[in-house]
């Protein structure tokens, strides 16, 4: 029989991003989706939402297992039919139009410049793996899960470890991700030397590779781990009383923000609903 793994507070890069948005995007930053997304998630109308892939993460998951099957079969990076037969796998017709257009791009631009073609690949994620096994932090004498979702580890001529983040859209790369990955690395390889980089799918953009030392990896893990303390006692918070939502969540209404919201539909606060 399984053991259970025990409770603890946990951290990952999404968390964070929630908490403070990258450099750039803090227009769209609103404590209440977090709320909803984390605290209320077990909440039929919430459980619905999150069951549903909004646009952007539906473009980001087929656009990232259309990579995956490329490397599959690496002949279909040679053929010209390569293409069309990604497509077919990932059965992009059944998807709505905005979804085809752009994950079918994502495959054209791949397959005339496939990056991974030739690289000594060690893992690349479908990227439907759902939630990663976490692994326990210490910090400061606080004991906490980091989560985080790797989708690509290729191994450098150098000998060491390169971690790819594929990304679509047009936001800029949020560095705090990619040294989150490196942090990850120094647990789960410790032994080994690692680089970070990120990859626009859409835009045929690469990141210059993060490096880091200890140093900045333990500044990292103690705001990771402030993060994740706070966040357990915002749901215990919730959960004693239910009431205060909005207080321990505040709202940031706005007709743009709103209406970009997943769960605009459920939200007293929705300014989109009211200007709608």
């Amino acid at each position: 029989m399984a053991i259970k793994s025990r409770w603890l507070p946990f951290a990952s890069f999404s968390l964070l991003a929630e908490f403070s948005s990258a450099v750039g995007q803090e227009y769209w930053h609103c404590d209440m989706k977090r709320g909803f997304k984390r605290a209320r998630k077990k909440e039929p109308e919430v459980m619905a939402l999150l069951s549903q892939d909004t646009t952007p993460q539906r473009i980001g998951l087929l656009g990232q297992r259309g990579i995956y099957e490329f490397h599959q079969n690496i002949q279909l990076l040679g053929s010209v039919k390569g293409v069309r037969q990604v497509a077919a796998l990932l059965n992009l017709e059944q998807e709505k139009s905005a979804v085809q257009e752009r994950v079918l791009q994502i495959l054209k631009n791949y397959h005339q410049h496939p990056i991974l073609r030739d690289k000594q690949i060690l893992k690349l994620d479908r990227g439907d793996e759902g939630i990663p096994n976490p692994f326990e932090v210490r910090s400061r004498n606080f004991l906490f899960k980091l989560f985080a979702a790797i989708d690509c580890i290729f191994k450098e001529p150098d000998g060491r470890l390169h971690i790819l983040d594929f990304k679509t859209g047009k936001s800029g790369f949020d560095l705090r991700q990619g040294y989150i990955y490196l942090l990850t690395a120094q647990y789960l390889f410790p032994k080994k030397k690692a680089i970070a980089s990120f990859y626009n799918l859409e835009t045929c953009e690469w990141s210059e590779p993060l490096t880091a030392e200890s140093f900045h990896l333990e500044a990292i893990q103690n705001n990771l781990a402030k993060i994740a303390r706070k966040h357990d006692l915002e749901k215990r918070r919730y959960r004693k009383d239910p009431t205060a939502f909005n207080r321990i969540f505040p709202p940031n209404p706005d007709a743009r923000r709103c209406f970009n919201c997943q769960f605009h539909s459920i939200c007293n606060f929705s300014a989109w609903e009211a200007s709608a």
